[in-house]
């Protein structure tokens, strides 16, 4: 089976780029690598996912689940500087580039990098979980970080997930249905669909 981005310590050979990309009308600078996902622009899903996510969440961190090279977390850190960010990704190539990235864009004062598989490395709870889950590493995985979301936010906190509808967005509503007691289509585009889910403490009871 050919090695996916979702492994910790990629084989294959090292070829870096950097490259700008306008987000939140900020031009960020990326350096890229092999082994990483999306390794040649800022992938679609993303960019609709942080252009449809609700900033108006609760005090606290944000977690950018998944960071990858770390376009989610270091986007929203330029535009919402009040905010901390922890970035969990368990491919340490990845880590690394996200750190760089931060660095890069001004922001590395805001944003940990963990390393981290599903939820394993992350720590406290959150305002919001961001995450573009790596489909590539099957559905159990997909699965948990969805429905272990739960245990890492705050009340009033929110998980935005983007995923193809081809590649689940249905089921992993259902999911999202199952364990937060509600699940919103907040945007689509595409056959990409960005999905919201609001976490109450009282539903645990």
């Amino acid at each position: 089976m050919a090695e996916h981005y979702y492994t910790a310590n990629p084989s294959v050979a090292h070829d870096e780029h950097t490259w700008t990309f306008p987000l939140f009308e900020h031009s960020l600078t990326f350096t890229t690598d092999a082994g990483v996902f999306s390794k040649s622009t800022v992938d679609f899903g993303t960019r609709t996912m942080l252009e449809a996510f609700d900033q108006d969440i609760p005090a606290g961190k944000i977690l950018d689940l998944g960071a990858g090279y770390g376009p989610v977390s270091i986007a929203l850190a330029t535009v919402m500087p009040d905010r901390e960010f922890v970035a969990a990704e368990i491919n340490e190539r990845a880590a690394e580039l996200v750190k760089r990235n931060a660095q890069k864009n001004g922001v590395s004062d805001r944003i940990d990098v963990v390393l981290s598989d599903r939820y394993s490395g992350v720590d406290g709870k959150f305002a919001a979980i961001l995450t573009n889950p790596p489909v590539r590493a099957g559905k159990e995985i997909v699965s948990d970080m969805i429905a272990g979301a739960k245990d890492y936010l705050v009340d009033g906190g929110t998980l935005t997930v983007v995923l193809q509808k081809k590649q689940g967005a249905p089921s992993a509503k259902a999911l999202m249905t199952e364990t937060f007691g509600n699940a919103a289509t907040i945007a689509k585009n595409k056959g990409y669909y960005i999905l919201e889910s609001v976490y109450h403490e009282r539903s645990d009871a």
